[in-house]
Parts: structure tokens; sequence; C-alpha cells
């Protein structure tokens, strides 16, 4: 700036008498432009094509715009690889539009608009390379990804993966672990239906509630174009969960773009964003690393979807129980195979509640149709209460609880239940463990459910059978259902207790979330009356199976090789919310904690002793 030089010449210039500010600005042009080139070659990536730099239009100052990404008739651009395998029929027009603001340079205070701007871009450019990842990931068999001896399930092959794709988030951090799983399946749920729900982070949560404890979108980069999600792309914020205290929620800030590749063909991916931007919205910690991951929805007929869903994480698995190492590292606790068994679940439930005929299993004659509604709403938030309890997210605000009389593998927390008409007002108490069981996953849901068998593990059964006075089915396993049960009274002075029971099942795993009733509030909702003011404190159950080679080999037991079976079995994890005193304000007390922990381990023993399970 001191010794300006000619640029024709090479010998001094003479600049004439221009201000310091306006040479920061030409600086700051200079700036702007090489960045504006650098998006427009983005751009070009993004079409498929070269566009021009604009450089033209930018003397002697560049005007206030924005620049349109949009997607050429192909329907790729910079992701030209994809069209060769997939079958994604042909050609379609109409495009998709991104807006990245490039800050004008009318003032000094441009750079933050410019670093914003740089910022944007980065993300665009991260989110291209990761939809190409992903959908290589989906199209690509073998040597990529290679059948499990145990399960069958498709694991990636780290070695190909590692020739085939460059990280686009950098190397794995020392002391993480990988996990990558792809599962595919049929769903009812056409694929603009399904985009919507996970371009929503309300109802992405809604959609998978017992494995998302926590999501919100942080920052919208772009909406789409055309009404659509096409080149929808945002930014996200999630907690991520397996229900049982042993294994830590997973926290993630991450992108997830939206695109359509073909008519009835789209994909969405999302990819970890700590290695570009360090602010206060990521948590101090990170705990995992999600690569490209997401999913390929391709219509089918007759409403359905194929979904082809890749899961691709690294983590700390210091932090997890050697209990869950197994069922983390194999995918199956975060894996695929999870996001897609809730998936079909979850669609096969709406299908049959936005039906107009009441399944045969239904027996609700004393249930209106917005009684129905009513009580399946109410199930609903009983179990997201119940697995925001057990795995102590952000949800509600726990105090963990380190007490030396509590077993080393329960964790008790607690907290203040003040002004929510859904819960009783007073000191709520959680405690949680787990626990494997050498049973079956099946074998336990089907005894923990049944209510005729209910007396051999609950206190609230009086000892005796339970009856099930309504039943609203949810799918087509009966397992998957919404029961209210009443209690057989232990003499003529005490009147019966009403129980809320939801359960479901899966190919990944399943649920018995049961809750007491006040019987008038019932008889409000069964007539279709507002849920919300139902009190009600979950407790339940979360089974998956154990994992592959989580357990040593029955020594009784051989193969005909001659060596030795692995004891198959699963995790069960055993949840109580209590209300220990009805006063906010109150002290917890040695003795609340006690009874809690006690209940916990005494459950978990008659669980054992009616399934014949050894000690």
């Amino acid at each position: 700036m001191r010794n300006p030089i000619c640029t024709n010449c090479g010998g001094p210039a003479i600049i004439g008498d221009i201000s310091l500010e306006e040479q920061h600005l030409r600086i700051e042009n200079a700036r702007l432009k090489d960045e504006l080139d650098r998006v427009c070659a983005l751009a070009g990536k993004f079409l498929g094509r070269p566009i021009s730099s604009l450089a033209s239009s930018m003397a002697p100052a560049m005007p206030s715009s924005s620049l349109e990404l949009g997607v050429g008739s192909n329907g790729f651009g910079g992701l030209s690889t994809v069209a060769t395998t997939l079958p994604l029929g042909p050609d379609f027009g109409g495009g998709i539009s991104s807006t990245l603001p490039v800050a004008p340079p009318t003032s000094t205070t441009g750079v933050t608009g410019l670093e914003r701007s740089l910022e944007r871009s980065m993300f665009l450019e991260l989110a291209l390379a990761a939809m190409d990842e992903l959908v290589k990931m989906a199209q690509n068999d073998e040597p990529l990804w290679v059948r499990s001896l145990e399960g069958g399930r498709e694991i990636l092959n780290l070695e190909e993966y590692m020739r085939t794709f460059t990280p686009c988030i950098g190397m794995k951090p020392n002391g993480f672990v990988t996990e990558s799983t792809r599962e595919t399946g049929m769903v009812i749920i056409n694929s603009l239906a399904l985009v919507e729900t996970l371009m929503d982070s309300n109802r992405w949560a809604e959609m998978f509630p017992c494995m998302i404890a926590r999501t919100s979108t942080t920052d919208v980069i772009s909406s789409g174009m055309g009404g659509t999600r096409n080149g929808a792309l945002q930014l996200m914020h999630a907690e991520l969960q397996v229900l049982s205290p042993l294994v830590p929620v997973r926290e993630v800030n991450f992108l997830r773009f939206c695109k359509q590749h073909a008519e009835g063909v789209w994909a969405v991916v999302d990819v970890s964003i700590d290695t570009i931007r360090d602010t206060s919205v990521a948590p101090t910690f990170v705990n995992c690393r999600r690569l490209p991951s997401g999913c390929v929805v391709q219509d089918m007929p007759n409403g359905y979807s194929k979904v082809t869903w890749v899961e691709h994480a690294e983590y700390d698995e210091s932090a997890v129980h050697q209990l869950y190492r197994p069922l983390l590292s194999s995918g199956m606790g975060f894996g695929a195979q999870r996001w897609v068994a809730t998936l079909q679940r979850q669609c096969e439930c709406l299908a049959i509640l936005m039906s107009s005929t009441v399944p045969t299993r239904d027996h609700t004659a004393a249930i209106t149709a917005g009684g129905r509604r009513s009580m399946l709403k109410l199930a609903q938030r009983m179990t997201d209460n119940f697995c925001a309890g057990v795995c102590a997210s952000t949800v509600h605000k726990w105090n963990k609880l380190c007490a030396g009389n509590v077993d080393e593998d329960v964790r008790v927390m607690t907290r203040k239940s003040v002004d929510d008409p859904g819960e009783p007002p007073g000191i709520v108490l959680s405690a949680a463990t787990s626990v494997w069981l050498p049973v079956s996953p099946q074998r336990l849901f089907d005894f923990l459910r049944d209510e005729r068998l209910r007396s051999e593990w609950d206190i609230l059964s009086n000892g005796g059978p339970m009856q099930e006075m309504a039943h609203i089915a949810k799918g087509q396993d009966h397992g998957n259902c919404v029961s209210l049960l009443r209690a057989s009274a232990m003499n003529a002075n005490q009147s019966s207790m009403l129980i809320l029971q939801e359960t479901c099942i899966d190919a990944a795993g399943s649920l018995v979330v049961y809750a007491p009733v006040d019987i008038p509030a019932m008889h409000v909702v069964m007539n279709g009356g507002d849920s919300a003011y139902v009190a009600l404190l979950p407790s339940g159950f979360a089974i998956v199976p154990d994992g592959p080679g989580s357990r040593g080999p029955n020594s009784g037991a051989h193969t005909n090789s001659g060596g030795p079976n692995r004891v198959s079995g699963s995790l069960l994890t055993v949840a109580f919310q209590i209300l220990v005193n009805s006063l906010p304000t109150a002290k917890l007390t040695v003795e609340s904690v006690e009874t809690v922990n006690n209940l916990i381990s005494c459950t978990v023993q008659k669980i054992k002793a009616a399934l014949h399970c050894e000690s």
C-alpha cells in the first residue's frame, strides 16, 4: 500500500489522492473477487458445467448480489458418476437453487459477510462431497460391502473404503472406533413424504422417538427450490440414544443435504461439521463424528418406497460399558438396521391410524374415535418421558446422584417437577440399570408384556393377573399396541387401579412402557378429552439383542464341529420414575434412594427367577 507498483511496466505507480479507507476497500474487493471465483467454480461442480466468474460485472465495484446455483437437465451435476448405476429413470426438468450471499464491499464491515459466505461455500462443498459418497455407498456392493458371518448383516470393508474415498472431514481421532452398516427395506411411505419428514426436525424426532432424544435445526442455508426440498441444506443438532444408562448419548452437529436425483428418487445425507465450525453450539468434547450417512429413497408401486440406509460413524468407545460394546461395534445400536426397522414400524402404525377401518384385534367398544387418538397421544408422551429418564438427555434437567448405597451399574437421577400438568408435582427420582440375560429377546418381550404373568414381577399387580380393558393395535405384529390394564383390588375397600401400557417390537429391539393412571382422568381421555392434563410417571423395559460375541461360550454346549456354542441372549434395561415427595422444595432422603434401588434389584431378580435364568 505504501509502495504501489505499476502492473504494466513494473515501475513505481502514482495512485493520487486516495484515502486509506478506499485502499482498504480495494483490497477487500480483490478478496471478494477471489472468493466469488472460488464459489463460481464450486457452482460449476453443482451444475455439471463451467460458469462465468462474472469478473466483467465487477468493475469498478461489485453490486450487492447473490449467486444462484441451479441444477442442469441431467439432474446430477458434479455427481454424474451416480447416473451410470442407479435406476434413476429419464432425465428430469426443473432445477434447484441455493442462494449463497456474497458480502458487498460497500463498507469496511463487509468482512463478517465474507466469512459467512466462505463458511457457507465450505458447507456446500462438504455437502456435495458427502452426497457423492453416500450415493456410491448405497449403490456399490462387494468389495466395499461384505456380509457378516453372524446375522448376515452388511458391514463395510474399511480397507476398500479408504482406497475408494478421500476423508471429507479429516482423519479419525485417536481412540475412536468405526461403525458402519447398510440396510435396505420396503417402507409404506412415498419419497416426498419421507423427505419432508427428514428435513423437519420435529417430524424427524417424532418418526424416531426412541432413537432421537432431542434435535433442532440451527441454520437453514437453503430451503430448496420450486416449493420442494430439492437442494435444501441445513445445519442441525441432535442427541442420539440407545436406551441404556450404560451408553452415553451421542451429541452431534451436522449438515443435512437433500437432493432429487430423478423423478421419485431422492437422497438425504448427513455429515458432521465439527472440523469446519468451532462454536459454542458444538459440545466441548465430541464423542462421535457422523461421516456421510443417510438414505436413498426410491418410489415403488402402491405407495411404498425402497429405502437404502447407510450409517457410518466414529465414536469414543472408552465411554461405553463393556456390556454394550459388542452391540455398538456391530452397528446394531445406532446402525442402519435400527433406523430402517423403526421407520418401517412407525410408518405401518401411521397407515393403520389413518385407515378408516379399525383393526379386528382392537377391542375398544367404550372408546370413541377421538378417544383412540387421545389415548395414543398420551401413550406417546409416556414413552417419550420414559426414554428421557433412561438416557439423561437434556430433555429434562436431571441431576445425577452418586450414592454409595446404590448398586454399581444402577444410575439414579433426580429432578423437580413444577407446573407441569402432565406430571405430579414434587421430587421425581429415576433409576435405571441394564443387565444381560441368557434369554432370547422375543421370549423376554412376550413375558414382560403378558398381563396374565405380570404378578410374577410387578408389585402393582397386587399379586394377581391383570385384565386388559382396551387394546389399540399399532401394527401387524401383535406386540405393537397400546393397552389399558386393570389390576385386581386386594380387598373390597380398595378400588382397582388402571395402568396404561405401550409395547412395540421390530427387528432391532422392543419396548414395554407403562404407568399407573387416574381412573376419572382416563374416562375423559377415552371420550376424546385432552390427554395433556393426565399426570403420569412412566416405568418399563427396553430389550435389544446382546450383539455378536458379547458373551463367552457355554461350556456345556458344543457345535457339530466340536467348537463351543455362544450363549445368545438379551440386554435388558429396567427403569423406574417415582414421585418420592409431593413437595418440589423437599430434600431427597437416603431412604428414598435405597427404596428405588431395591425396587430395581428386586424386579430384576423376579424376572430372572420367572425365566429360570442363572444368576
